[in-house]
């Protein structure tokens, strides 16, 4: 959440507040240049750049070829002469063809020049299930990035966030891989206009709670929320962190929440094995072994291959499952 000495606000959705985001940092910064796949005169496949290419003109906003390996790999040379560009993966799992060029590449050629190079780029990545979609359409892969050095990850959950998480990864020198929740594309908050955000690489206590921290992520942040209502009317008080920085992680407040609860449970939609709960999960018994009270516990998606979206609803966390590991945690 922004801090900010104005009342200039507006309520839009999360989609339409990457739009306006997008539109401040090409305003800002003439280096600044949007690539991909129908990002232009169709607006993207989620209408996340429409209307850009129309006020910023083709060469700054510009239709790609079919081609990920491409798009990423033109984005590293003109991040390398001093342009900032933002390129769009259509969906998740489409996201592999430019994999080498990511981890190898991307990730590394600031350490590889030993710092003379900078690659000031973002990488904007639609991400998760929920909407129905076909194979491929609805995977989540931030662990494979989070897990590289050289990466930021990071994945807004709100309008808000949405806004001006995605002008702060513009804005940096470090290459950004940003997921946008795709199913809360169309969900509504308050967005403020001016003021000062909180640090990208900053976590958020969304709900207060003193009995259990339940910490979550993009799409996942919602669902965790609706169960920390769901159990105050069992009058069970869970706390809820919304992570907002997969790489680096901010362990300062998660330690803090989980050192006055006692309790910790990390929920995602990626499947739960070697997901990113497990590295909280690690972190949290080295740094808060004596304060917890039970295991960390965590809620993830199955380890299977997403299945069709007929039957996406029983893959992904619910309320059930997440208040399922409340109380598991808290019968302890």
């Amino acid at each position: 959440m922004t801090t900010t000495t104005t009342t200039e606000t507006t309520t839009m959705t999360l989609g339409k507040g990457i739009n306006a985001g997008l539109r401040r940092a090409l305003e800002a910064d003439p280096k600044v240049v949007l690539c991909g796949e129908d990002i232009g005169k169709l607006g993207g496949v989620f209408r996340i750049t429409e209307g850009l290419q129309k006020d910023f003109g083709e060469a700054r906003v510009i239709d790609s070829p079919l081609a990920e390996s491409g798009i990423v790999g033109t984005a590293i040379g003109m991040a390398m002469r001093g342009y900032r560009p933002v390129v769009e993966i259509q969906f998740d799992g489409f996201v592999f063809p430019a994999f080498d060029q990511i981890v190898c590449q991307v990730a590394k050629l600031h350490n590889r020049s030993r710092g003379r190079i900078k690659v000031p780029m973002v990488i904007r990545i639609p991400f998760g299930g929920g909407i129905g979609a076909i194979e491929h359409h609805s995977e989540s892969p931030e662990a494979y990035f989070a897990q590289t050095p050289g990466l930021k990850v990071v994945s807004c959950s709100n309008p808000d966030d949405a806004y001006w998480m995605i002008q702060q990864a513009v804005a940096s020198d470090d290459p950004v891989i940003f997921c946008e929740p795709k199913r809360r594309y169309h969900e509504k908050g308050e967005v403020h206009l001016n003021g000062t955000p909180a640090p990208l690489h900053s976590a958020r206590v969304v709900r207060s709670g003193t009995d259990a921290t339940v910490l979550a992520y993009g799409p996942m942040v919602k669902t965790c929320v609706d169960a920390a209502i769901a159990a105050e009317e069992e009058g069970r008080s869970i706390e809820v962190i919304d992570l907002r920085t997969l790489s680096p992680i901010d362990m300062a407040t998660i330690a803090e929440s989980v050192q006055r609860t006692g309790h910790a449970i990390t929920v995602h939609e990626a499947p739960t094995t070697l997901g990113l709960g497990s590295e909280l999960a690690a972190r949290i018994s080295e740094q808060c072994f004596y304060s917890l009270e039970a295991p960390v516990l965590r809620v993830g998606g199955f380890d299977t291959p997403y299945p069709a979206s007929r039957v996406e609803d029983h893959y992904l966390p619910d309320l059930d499952r997440i208040l399922d590991a409340v109380d598991r945690s808290l019968a302890h």
